[in-house]
């Protein structure tokens, strides 16, 4: 192979791993969602915005995963599994600042590219909507920021009850896009909300022994295996109690996909319970991002059917 062509292999590889690009089409239904509920309450669907929300959500949410790569950068050199819970998020199976793949500053401008993206299509949106959105962009960045280091040196799970709002702000912001600050938009705060906990406790289930050569601070390595899945089903009962609630405000088609990831959560749950161990949280994941998936998919649905 001629080395200009292995060094853009290599590089398409390390972008991609990078990008969790196989995660793509996720960012934008789960954004999406929330500018459909605007749509229902505040008026007429329109084309134009929501191609433009789709690659908001898009770019937001992949620099966000890049910030995440970076802040990490130092603490990723001491992974021990790569071949599990890496290659679940990463096509190639591999965080590629550690080893160089990426340069850390070619990561970082990367993820100034990505913001700049975000900013430059947020601010095309009219007053007071954009506004809203530049205040949740920042704020989420600096939530990841703060989850990121906060995790390291903890007593108390702080980072992740402050810093994963900004998962469920996600979908707040498209609702953003078009509608206002409601009753809607703080009820799709509250049902992501525990999702985002009880999802992270499964996620730090299934990544323990790097957390634990890592010396980071997650729920895993705070309370252990037991004490991890009391969290995943303490936050997936409120989680479903909200959703509940929740589903007076969508019609039927969404209501048939809260139920069917209702579902999905509760064989995650089964999973975990079951066996709490790293492997269980590792099997579980994929339901909750099916559940995830079906949620944002069957809210748009519902728009036009």
């Amino acid at each position: 192979m001629h080395p200009y062509i292995r060094d853009v292999n290599i590089s398409f590889q390390a972008y991609t791993d990078l990008t969790r690009a196989h995660f793509f089409p996720a960012w934008p239904l789960l954004f999406c969602s929330g500018l459909m509920l605007a749509f229902e309450n505040y008026g007429a669907f329109s084309l134009t915005l929501t191609i433009k929300a789709a690659f908001i959500g898009l770019f937001g949410f992949e620099a966000g995963l890049v910030l995440n790569d970076y802040v990490d950068r130092d603490t990723d050199t001491k992974d021990v599994e790569f071949d599990r819970l890496t290659g679940y998020w990463r096509p190639f199976k591999k965080r590629p600042i550690p080893p160089g793949q990426i340069a850390a500053s070619r990561a970082f401008a990367f993820f100034l590219l990505l913001f700049a993206l975000t900013m430059a299509l947020i601010l095309t949106l009219p007053f007071p909507n954009s506004l809203y959105l530049l205040i949740l962009m920042s704020y989420s960045y600096c939530a990841e920021y703060f989850y990121q280091v906060m995790k390291r040196d903890q007593r108390f799970p702080i980072a992740q009850i402050l810093g994963r709002t900004d998962i469920a702000l996600f979908p707040v912001a498209g609702y953003l896009c078009y509608g206002s600050p409601d009753m809607t938009a703080l009820l799709y705060f509250l049902l992501l909300y525990p999702w985002a906990q009880a999802h992270l406790g499964v996620n730090d289930l299934a990544d323990f022994r790097n957390d634990v050569a890592r010396d980071m601070k997650t729920i895993t390595t705070l309370y252990g295996t037991g004490g991890t899945a009391f969290w995943i089903h303490g936050f997936t009962l409120l989680h479903i109690v909200v959703a509940i609630v929740f589903m007076e405000r969508i019609g039927t088609t969404a209501s048939y996909g809260f139920i069917l990831s209702f579902l999905l959560l509760g064989a995650a749950n089964y999973i975990v319970l079951k066996r709490k161990e790293p492997h269980a949280g590792l099997k579980a994941l994929p339901l909750f991002h099916a559940s995830l998936l079906i949620y944002s998919a069957s809210i748009i649905l519902d728009y036009f059917f």
